[in-house]
């Protein structure tokens, strides 16, 4: 009996102790990818996906290039990678609301406030859209489409509210237009806007954009609705 109860320990603690170096493997591969899309970020950003290369970004994730190409077989992919991460964060929610088919001033709300909030979490995004879109906007057009994004269901969507008399007769594309011009441009132009309009302070800059989510859904209300 006491034989076999200490075998049953020893397999007890062979199977923790398994088990440990399986979450302290998936827990170091989880840190390992997030450092090289992180250094992926910063040089895409800097050099855009043409002027980058792999062993820079090996470099900077602290890792040599085989280990790089074990996780992502190329640049290509890894740019593809943080494109659809970031997009991941903002598509599915406004989806949600496309589903059961909310209100224009509900959706137009959650499109706003999601994507400044991607642009939060992701403050790099529009620098390295910005980049790619000279060189090669075919692959962000194909990353996209591929997320699922449907322009045509937001256009839709407005020409209901104009037939119905809700809505400004205003080109649905032009507001759409308008929305993103006016949600990114604070984020592209960082640099100019933190200088010139919050005395190079990061927090009175980072206060301004969490207020705006609300005013610039305000402003595009009061620019596009005749009665809410």
């Amino acid at each position: 009996m006491t034989i076999w109860l200490n075998h049953l320990v020893k397999a007890w603690f062979d199977d923790l102790l398994k088990f440990k170096n399986l979450m302290t493997d998936i827990i170091k591969e989880k840190e390992t990818r997030e450092s090289i899309l992180q250094a992926a970020r910063e040089v895409f950003v800097e050099k855009g996906l043409n002027g980058a290369r792999m062993q820079e970004i090996a470099d900077r994730a602290g890792i040599n290039k085989a280990l790089l190409h074990y996780y992502f077989n190329n640049k290509e992919n890894l740019f593809d990678t943080i494109f659809k991460e970031a997009f991941s964060l903002f598509w599915p929610k406004v989806n949600e609301e496309v589903i059961r088919n909310a209100p224009l001033n509900v959706f137009l709300k959650t499109v706003v406030t999601t994507y400044i909030d991607m642009l939060m979490q992701r403050p790099y995004l529009p620098v390295f859209i910005l980049n790619e879109l000279q060189s090669n906007p075919e692959r962000l057009e194909r990353l996209i489409k591929a997320s699922g994004f449907d322009p045509q269901l937001l256009i839709a969507k407005i020409e209901a509210e104009i037939a119905a008399g809700r809505c400004q007769p205003f080109k649905p594309k032009e507001i759409i237009i308008n929305i993103i011009s006016l949600s990114i441009f604070p984020f592209a132009a960082r640099p100019l806007v933190e200088r010139v309009w919050f005395d190079n302070d990061p927090e009175q800059y980072r206060q301004f954009i969490i207020e705006r989510r609300e005013s610039l859904i305000r402003f595009i209300e009061n620019a596009i609705f005749k009665s809410l």
